[in-house]
């Protein structure tokens, strides 16, 4: 009998592709799959490690996997592995912390799960950790994949791994070094998708801003280099390469870095039709003095003149950005600054983030951190701040027509809603799954809007 695998995905889309490489190859060496953890031979926990809740929910899932084989509710004889983000990022560790799991997997071994699964099911695995040193993998377009999303919706992912230095972020040591895929793989990909009946093309990197740069020759760029296609290939040639396939879908950036975002860049949204009037750039902070200290190689004049050029060249532009409230040393002048800038802003799509003092970071060590409650408040005063412009700018929607992708029979997104992360739309539940409409705008609840 074929072995049969379970697999839990955690964390973001970027770890969610990295579960869909794993179930392709198990798909490939013919494992058998099964979403029920209780008839899994094999279950695989693909872990995040970003911020304190991720670590928390990981360890949570793992504990709970471990617990109901104890307790006979999984089979007595099943392996656990544990891949992803946390196994990498403290695999010296685990092993001894978890006995319960059988492997422990790095970012780089995706690709070798049969062969992993078949040496613990055969008793011939001499240590858990099998994590192989810094991350260095990036898929292509022919690398075995099954999609976890679904099927009018699609994640790319066009790089790996992070260059900056981010005082308050653990990424670039847990997936290495910015490594871009090219731009023919890229495109490539998107075609197979596009020919399967993608509506929806998501790229996704840790950087996205910054893929190409580092395969430009001749030239080596630093954290603060702009996106520019007049020097090798770039995030704008990528999306004007893409927008010029044939078909009716989206192409959606996330994981913007404001450091390098361009003219250029700024204008080629602009002129693709096919690209949505959205855009995901983590801001983080408009305090010089946070930025300085978050080491995000940007300052508050610098990211204001992105935005309002953003506004200026594309009609209709929604940002959706996050912000860290409470990061050591953030004075209420500091707070107050951002809480200023977001009611100036007026993004579309915001997020807030109360500082995780992570280890192994630099902004660990700082000794001027803020008390518990300060940040908690401070999160609450900002989240309160933008909620009340979303249901403001929710309101402005109603009398709109929209185009919209509908998502599952009665719910559909907007161009200005990524997959997961953003609002819906209740819409006519007759409405065909999988494809755009035009709805006309009748309600809203911040985020949410009500169509006929």
């Amino acid at each position: 009998m074929p072995v049969t695998v379970g697999l839990i995905s955690l964390g973001c889309a970027k770890n969610l592709i990295d579960s869909e490489i794993m179930i392709g190859h198990l798909q490939k060496a013919q494992m058998m799959m099964t979403p029920e953890p209780d008839l899994a031979d094999v279950l695989i926990i693909n872990t995040c490690s970003f911020i304190d809740k991720a670590k928390q929910e990981s360890i949570d899932t793992i504990l709970g996997a471990a617990q109901a084989r104890e307790r006979g509710e999984y089979p007595k004889k099943q392996k656990l592995i544990v891949a992803g983000c946390l196994a990498q990022r403290f695999n010296k560790e685990l092993p001894e912390l978890l006995p319960e799991v059988d492997a422990f997997l790095g970012l780089d071994q995706v690709t070798k799960l049969p062969e992993i699964i078949t040496r613990i099911m055969g008793g011939e695995l001499e240590d858990k950790n099998l994590v192989e040193g810094v991350s260095t993998y990036i898929p292509e377009f022919d690398t075995p994949r099954y999609r976890l999303t679904p099927k009018h919706s699609a994640y790319i992912k066009i790089a790996e791994g992070c260059n900056h230095t981010c005082s308050f972020c653990v990424i670039p040591q847990i997936r290495g070094r910015h490594r871009s895929r090219s731009q023919e793989s890229v495109v490539r990909e998107a075609k197979m998708l596009i020919e399967s009946g993608v509506k929806e093309i998501n790229l996704i990197a840790q950087d996205s801003t910054y893929f190409g740069m580092d395969r430009w020759e001749g030239e080596r760029p630093n954290p603060r280099s702009e996106v520019d296609s007049s020097k090798g290939e770039s995030l704008a040639s990528l999306v004007r390469e893409l927008n010029a396939i044939e078909g009716d879908f989206w192409i959606r950036i996330l994981y913007a870095h404001p450091a390098h975002w361009s003219d250029e860049l700024t204008q080629t949204i602009a002129e693709c039709d096919k690209v949505v009037r959205y855009v995901d750039i983590p801001l983080q902070h408009i305090s010089d003095n946070m930025l300085s200290a978050m080491q995000r190689k940007t300052d508050g004049k610098h990211v204001r003149e992105v935005l309002r050029k953003m506004r200026e060249t594309i009609p209709g532009m929604a940002i959706r950005t996050t912000f860290i409230t409470g990061f050591p040393g953030e004075t209420e002048d500091d707070h107050q600054e951002l809480l200023d800038f977001i009611e100036e802003s007026r993004f579309e799509r915001a997020g807030i983030f109360t500082y995780s003092r992570e280890e192994g970071t630099r902004a660990y060590k700082m000794d001027n951190q803020v008390h518990h409650k300060t940040k908690a408040r401070r999160s609450n005063e900002a989240t309160l701040l933008l909620a009340g412009i979303a249901e403001e700018i929710g309101r402005e929607q109603i009398g709109k027509t929209l185009k919209v992708l509908v998502e599952s029979p009665g719910v559909a997104r907007t161009e200005w809603d990524a997959p997961d992360i953003d609002g819906s739309v209740s819409v006519n539940p007759e409405l065909p799954v999988g494809e755009f409409a035009y709805v006309t705008i009748t309600d809203a609840i911040a985020y949410d809007l009500v169509a006929e």
